[in-house]
C-alpha cells in the first residue's frame, strides 16, 4: 500500500514539475482538458510522459523478478541477460536495413530479438555439467550483451544520418512520449503483466528446486517457458517504446524481496509497483538536476540503481532465490 501512495504522488509530481513552473491552476484546468495558456499545454505533455514512465517502470521490476525466478539466479535482470540488448538490436536492424519507423513496428522487432536473446543465453548456460546454473548464465548472458552491443554500433556506423537518433534512443528515455507512441506497445505490455502475475504460484514451485517442482507436479520446462515468455513481452514492448533502460529489474526485486520476503505472491505486484516507482522518480529527478534541460531516465537509473544495489548487498545479505 505504502508503495501504490508513493506512486501516486510521484505521478502529480510529474504531471507538475518540468521545465516550466506552472500553477495548480493551470494543472487542474489541463487534467479537465483546456488548453488555453502555455502551462496547460505544458501539463498535457507531461500526462502521457508520466502514463510511459510508470508503465515502463511497471514492466521492467516484474519482468526482472520473474527472470530472477525462472532461472533462479539472483543477478537476472533483463539488462544482464542481454534480452533488452538483443530487442536494441533488432530494432537498429529494422530501422537501418528495412527502414522501420513507427512504434508498432519496433514492438514486434523488439520482441523478437529479446526472445532469440533470451533463448541464445539459457541454451549457451545450460551448456556443461551442473546445467544452467547462475554464474553460467550471467556470464553468459554478459558475454552476449557485450557482443551485440558491438552488432548495434557496426550497424550503425555507416548510417551518419540516423546514428545520431538511435544512439540517443539506446539511452533510454521517456521524453517526448505520445499516444502514438504508448498504444502500440500497451497490448504487449498488458498481456505480459498477466502471465507474468498468473505465473506467482508455478514460480514458488520453481523456487523449491526443479525435482522438487516435478514431484509436487509441476511441468518445470513448461512453467519456466511460459513464465520467460510473459517477461519477454514486457522487455520487448518497453524497449520499442523507450530503448534499453538498465539496473529496474535487477534493483527492483531485491528491494522488495528484502522488504515483503520471497513469496512471489506478493513479490510480483510489489516489484511492479516498485518499478514504477524507480522508473518515475528517476525521470523527475532529471528534469530537476538538469533545469532547463533534461537527463534521459536510463543514465539516471544507473546513477540510483549501481550505488542502491552495491549498498543492498554490503547491508544485507541477497536473499536465496
Amino acid at each position: 500500500m505504502a508503495l501504490a501512495i508513493v506512486l501516486l504522488l510521484l505521478c502529480c509530481l510529474s504531471v507538475a514539475i518540468g521545465a516550466r513552473d506552472v500553477g495548480w491552476q493551470d494543472i487542474v484546468q489541463a487534467l479537465l482538458g483546456h488548453d488555453d495558456t502555455i502551462g496547460q499545454s505544458a501539463v498535457l505533455l507531461r500526462l502521457p510522459r508520466t502514463a510511459l514512465a510508470v508503465m515502463a517502470g511497471v514492466a521492467l521490476g516484474l519482468a526482472g523478478a520473474v527472470m530472477q525466478g525462472v532461472t533462479r539466479n539472483p543477478l537476472a535482470d533483463p539488462g544482464i541477460l542481454g534480452v533488452n540488448t538483443g530487442a536494441a538490436l533488432a530494432v537498429v536492424i529494422g530501422v537501418v536495413w528495412f527502414n522501420m519507423q513507427s512504434t508498432s513496428d519496433f514492438v514486434w522487432a523488439a520482441i523478437v530479438g529479446a526472445a532469440g536473446t533470451a533463448f541464445f543465453v539459457y541454451a549457451i548456460g545450460s551448456l556443461g555439467r551442473g546445467g544452467a546454473t547462475p554464474l553460467k548464465l550471467a556470464l553468459a548472458g554478459a558475454a552476449t550483451s557485450i557482443a551485440l552491443s558491438s552488432l548495434v554500433i557496426a550497424v550503425v556506423l555507416p548510417r551518419n544520418d540516423i546514428a545520431g537518433g538511435i544512439r540517443s534512443w539506446q539511452i533510454g528515455g521517456v521524453g517526448g512520449a505520445t499516444l502514438d507512441r504508448i498504444l502500440p506497445v500497451l497490448p504487449f505490455i498488458l498481456i505480459g503483466l498477466a502471465i507474468s502475475l498468473l505465473s506467482a504460484r508455478r514460480l514458488n514451485s520453481l523456487a523449491l528446486g526443479d525435482e522438487l517442482a516435478a514431484g509436487l507436479g509441476e511441468n518445470v520446462a513448461w512453467t519456466r517457458f511460459v513464465a520467460a515468455f510473459g517477461a519477454i513481452l514486457l522487455c520487448g514492448a518497453t524497449t520499442a517504446a523507450c530503448g534499453p533502460i538498465g539496473f529496474v529489474g535487477l534493483v527492483v526485486p531485491h528491494f522488495c524481496r528484502l522488504q515483503f520476503g520471497s513469496n512471489y505472491r506478493w513479490l510480483l505486484p510489489f516489484s511492479a509497483v516498485g518499478g514504477g516507482v524507480l522508473l518515475l522518480g528517476a525521470d523527475i529527478i532529471g528534469r530537476i538536476i538538469a533545469r532547463p534541460a533534461e537527463l534521459d531516465v536510463g543514465i539516471l537509473t544507473a546513477f540510483i540503481g549501481a550505488p542502491f544495489f552495491v549498498w543492498m548487498v554490503r547491508r544485507h545479505r541477497l536473499r536465496e532465490l
